[in-house]
């Protein structure tokens, strides 16, 4: 090869490796920022999956009470004599 298109090959070659570097970079922050994204997602299921799981305490209290309601009313019921 001439000296001139070795020197061209080295200039792309820079070229090349330059726009790797900064593909590498761009990348790195992309992910990075991905990351931090998932993050912020996995704490907001966190949230999400205690909120549900508060909700079906509470609903299993309410049948609880419900159950105890029924109960009561159909003694009242039995003691007055208005079973239907």
């Amino acid at each position: 090869m001439t000296e001139n298109t070795e020197n061209l090959l080295i200039e792309m070659l820079k070229g090349l490796r330059n726009e790797v570097r900064d593909f590498r970079v761009r990348f790195e922050n992309d992910m990075d920022d991905l990351k931090a994204r998932m993050s912020s997602l996995e704490s907001a299921m966190v949230g999400v999956k205690r909120e549900v799981t508060q909700g079906d305490e509470v609903d299993a209290r309410q049948q609880v009470l419900l159950d105890r309601i029924i109960k009561r009313i159909e003694g009242i019921e039995r003691r007055l004599e208005l079973e239907g």
